[in-house]
Order: structure tokens, then sequence, then C-alpha cells
């Protein structure tokens, strides 16, 4: 079984080593508290034996004595062993405490830094992660897996050095008194271990089916909570109810294979410690008839045995603790190893004084058979307002991701004044965009922390704030709000339409002083009214700034002083907005159909 552990199991658990060391002193200390208690406990046992042999021979010495003197007598040798017991007991209560207040506290601490590494990991990995991976899947890691660890830095570790050291300690002391009839109750242990190493490779498999479908249930949960009201407005309660029935039946199903091979553990734990009992009861009986052995020293092996009885039926328990803690282990170092985007060596500050050069830009996205963007040349000068539009699914999104680093082109390249994204520093190249994605993500704060959400602390003030919601179109919807700013928008901003949503984003923008801004489609939701509101905005604000306005309405795109028809991946058309009307091409007949609609 221990090979097995240190095998395959161990590989995985052995990423906690950083933790075990950061709190080495309370684990250490814990460890030594652990000793002290298992060799107070011994003594009880002693005290037993000393106790009950000296009353045998007071009863022996003092036979010719009435009935009420013998009690006496045997009373008053056993007071003093009564105390001593009693002692000993309260002396291995304070050792346990002190076990468990150091063991099972460093668990907690593991388990608060676990938690903040897995999210500093979450934060660190690019879009192209989040593509690949579900939400609930990696709430189920950061939640119920680190708790299946903890579990095994603090009880299972606490448990296997009590199992450890009591048997050291009670064995030792068995071998001392008795060394054959040691031998003989110690037989069914090795019986007991080789089970355990058979059946905890069941367990192992089955804790990662269990774990695996965990994920599952917590991504539909996620999936079902976040799209309750679009479940509910086409009637979709029942299907939803039926697909989440079946995915729990699997769960349960799951956990129940699980249970069965757990069961076996303790009943053939009871068995093999009551054989052992029953040896020293008959082997010690006959050793008492030959003299060799006392009463003292049976009720003393009964005791060892009691003793032993916990850290072995704890032993199927603990195994299963750790074949649960390696199988959440290794999700979470599924994570933790995924590979994040690692900046240069020769790390940059911003800075864009000239121009933004696209060279011969591909990009494919993972699965995809096709690319997204094919052989782009572009150049976007400092101060200027680039448009981008076309169909659905033609790049236009991509282009901006690959503007703001969240993706990285798989052939050419992307220059700020001549110089890679990967050569500048990412937070300060975070610092000096300002991006506005087409899907919009509100958090659950007031419309003012919203809207301030990407200006460092401190540089944020009401009248930014406002400000920059005013050139949003949001001053009319502010008006109607209790609270005005201070109203708090619920989870991914519930309370608000998806124009607001749209608009909110958009002061997010506003209210930074960028370089570069990025607008992905992000007046598709708002009326003609306020859009022309934001675009006369947008112009005032983009004075002598870059941008990049992405939009399949045209009348977004006016500002523009170049703009770009992207179809299939390609840049079909370019010029300027008067140029690209009068060429007769897709441009002209998609201002037509708009003119038309209007």
């Amino acid at each position: 079984m221990f090979d097995y552990l240190c095998g395959p199991v161990m590989k995985e658990l052995l990423a906690l080593n950083i933790y075990f060391k950061r709190y080495a002193g309370k684990m250490l200390f814990g460890v030594f508290c652990i000793v002290l208690s298992n060799m107070v406990g011994v003594y009880v046992a002693v005290f037993v034996r000393e106790g009950l042999n000296e009353a045998v021979v007071h009863s022996r010495t003092a036979s010719g004595l009435g009935g009420e003197a013998l009690i006496g007598i045997v009373y008053a040798s056993a007071a003093g062993f009564v105390v001593l017991l009693l002692l000993a007991a309260a002396l291995k209560g304070v050792f346990m405490y002190l076990m468990r207040q150091s063991i099972v506290v460093v668990s907690r601490k593991v388990e608060f830094d676990l938690k903040n590494d897995i999210y500093n990991q979450y934060q660190r990995l690019g879009v192209s992660f989040y593509r690949a991976h579900f939400t609930g899947d990696m709430m189920a890691r950061i939640g119920e897996d680190v708790s299946n660890v903890r579990m095994y830095v603090g009880p299972a570790v606490m448990y296997f050095a009590n199992i450890i050291f009591t048997f050291i300690t009670v064995i030792t002391q068995m071998m001392m008194v008795n060394t054959e009839l040691t031998l003989w109750v110690l037989i069914p242990l090795p019986l007991l271990s080789y089970s355990i190493y058979h059946v905890s490779k069941i367990i192992n498999r089955r804790n990662a089916d269990i774990q695996s479908q965990l994920s599952v249930l917590t991504t539909a949960s996620q999936e079902t909570f976040a799209g309750i009201r679009v479940i509910k407005s086409f009637g979709s309660e029942r299907s939803f109810f039926e697909d989440f029935s079946a995915k729990t039946e699997e769960y349960r199903r799951l956990n129940m294979r699980l249970a069965v091979v757990n069961s076996l553990f303790f009943p053939l734990m009871i068995l093999l410690v009551g054989i052992s009992t029953l040896m020293v009861l008959f082997l010690g009986g006959k050793a008492v008839e030959a003299g060799t052995f006392s009463a003292g020293n049976i009720a003393e092996f009964i005791l060892y045995l009691n003793m032993l009885i916990w850290p072995v039926a704890s032993l199927g328990w603990t195994t299963a603790l750790v074949q649960k803690a390696a199988a959440s282990q290794k999700r979470i170092n599924e994570f933790l190893d995924y590979p994040v985007e690692v900046e240069s060596d020769h790390i940059l500050p911003f800075q864009f004084h000239h121009q933004i050069t696209w060279q011969n830009v591909t990009f494919t996205y993972p699965g995809a058979r096709k690319p997204a963007l094919t052989d782009i040349n572009l150049v976007i000068p400092k101060g200027k307002i680039l448009g981008i539009t076309g169909k659905t699914g033609c790049g236009k999104t991509t282009m901006a991701q690959l503007l703001s680093c969240q993706s990285v082109p798989d052939s050419g390249k992307i220059l700020f004044d001549d110089v890679p994204p990967l050569d500048i520093s990412r937070s300060d190249f975070n610092r000096h965009i300002a991006y506005v994605p087409q899907d919009v993500f509100l958090f659950s704060d007031t419309l003012a922390g919203n809207i301030a959400f990407g200006v460092a602390e401190g540089e944020e003030s009401e009248e930014k704030i406002t400000e920059a919601a005013m050139m949003a179109g949001l001053g009319r919807d502010i008006a109607q709000f209790p609270l005005g700013l201070k109203t708090l928008l619920g989870e991914r901003g519930v309370l608000l339409s998806g124009g607001q949503k749209q608009r909110v984003s958009i002061a997010r923008a506003f209210i930074k002083d960028a370089d570069l801004y990025i607008f992905d489609d992000c007046l598709s939701a708002v009326d003609a009214d306020t859009e022309k509101e934001i675009i006369q905005s947008l112009t005032s604000k983009l004075e002598g700034k870059t941008a990049i306005i992405i939009s399949h309405r045209l009348a977004s795109l006016q500002a523009a002083d170049h703009i770009i028809l992207l179809n299939d991946g390609v840049i079909e058309e370019q010029g300027t907005f008067a140029d690209l009307v009068k060429a007769g091409g897709s441009f002209t007949e998609l201002h037509q159909l708009q003119g038309h609609g209007q």
C-alpha cells in the first residue's frame, strides 16, 4: 500500500511541498505533540497493569481479613493509580488539543494560500484558456478540489502521523512485555495492509470519476442560474430539470460505488482487531496458568489493542482522503501548470508616437479549420480613427482581440512603433489601452464602480465618473435611478437593459485617458438618437487619439479617417467613407441597404 501511495498518488501531492515548507515549524510542533500524546497514552496501560497487579497482591496477602477490610485495602492501593490515570488522560488531552491546533490550522492556511494561487493563475491565463474551459469546472477546482486537498494537509497528515507513532510506541511496549504474544496478535495486520493496497487503487479511480462529474454538475448549475431568465421565457424549466437530474443521478451513482468500497474497510478492521483480542485472552490466559503472565498483563495488552483500534480503523478513511486529495490535486496542477503568456526578457514601457503596423498577420482559432484572418497588412497612424466593418464572422472582433493583445498571431507581426507587444510590459500596455468588448460584462457593484472599473485607485472622482456617464448617453438613465450613480446593478448588471449595459461599458473607456481606444460593435443595442449622441461624444473625446471603431452599422463609422471592409478574414475594400460609398462595391451596397432601412 505504501509503495502505491508513494508512487502515482504522492507524485501529484508533491506540489504541496512548497506549502509544507512555508509552515514547517507549526507542522513539526504538531507532530511533536503527536509523539508526546502517544507516549503518555502508553503509560495509561502501564498504570492499569501495575494497579491490577498490586490489587491482586494485596488481595492475596490480606486473604485472612474480613471482606470490608479487604475492600478498603484494595481501594486504598487503587486510589493512587486512579489519580495517575486521570493526570495521564488530562495530559494526553492537552497534547491532542495542541496537535489539532497546529496541524488543522496549518491546513486552513494552506487552503487560503492555494485558493489565492489558483485565483492568481486564473488571472494570468490568456483568452485561449477560457475558450477551452468551462466556468463551472474552474469553480469546482478552486472550491471542492481545494477542500479535498485541505483534508489531506490537515486530518490525513495528522492521522497518518498518529498511526505511525501509535504503532511504534504501542508495539514497542508490547514487545517489551511479551514478544511471542505480540507477534501472535499482530498477525492480522499484514492482511490488513494487503487489502488496503488493492482497494486503494479502486478508491483513487472512483474519486477521479466523482470529481469530474462534480465539475459537470457545477458547470450545469452555473449555466442554468446565469441563463434563468432565458430558460423561463422559453418555458424550458422541465427539460433543464430532467437534464440536471440525470447528471445528479450519475453523481449519486458514482458516490455509491465509492461508498461500497469504503464500507469494506471498517468491518474488516474490527474483525481483525477482534481476532487479536481473542488471541490475547486465550494465549494470555494460558500464560497466566503457567505463571509467566499476570492478570495485569492481560488487561494491559487489551488496552494496547484498543489503542490500535482507532488508528487501524482510520487507516482506510485516511487512505481515502489521500486518494481523493491526489485526484483533486491532479486537477489543480493541470491549471497551475497551464502555460501563461510569457513576457520577453526585454520588457519596455508602452510608447506609441507614430503608428501601429500589421505585417502579413494571420490568425486561426484553436480547432478551427480555416483562419479567422489571413495576410492582413495595415498601417494605423497615431491620432487617426480606423473604422472596421463587414458581415458577421468576417474577423472584426478577432482584429480587436489581436490589437488588445488578448491573442497572438499565428504568423506575421503587429508592431507599436516597430516594437512587438511581447516586448512591452503587459501591465503598462493595459494602462494605455481602453477596450470596449462586444460582449459587455458588468460586476455586482454600483453604477459608479462599474464605470470607474478600469481607472487606477485614487484617480477616480465623482466629477470624472459623471462626465464619462454623460458622454456615454447615460444622463437620462441615471436620473431615473433612485440612488443615481450609487445604484447597485445586481449580478452581471441585471438591473440594466442591453443598451444601458453597452453605454456603461463605453463610459468605462471615456473615463480612461488612454492612447488607444478600441470599440468593438458597442452601439448595436442603442437607438439611433442615442447612437448619434454617443458618436458626437466619441468625436470630441477621440480628438488627437488613436481609435478603432468596429461596427456593422455604417452610421457609427462616419467619424473614421479610414475604413476597411473585411470579408472572410481578408481586407476586401478600404478607403475613406465617401470614397467607399462612391466605389460601387460591397460597401456601397451595404450603405444603400442600411440607408433604405432607415
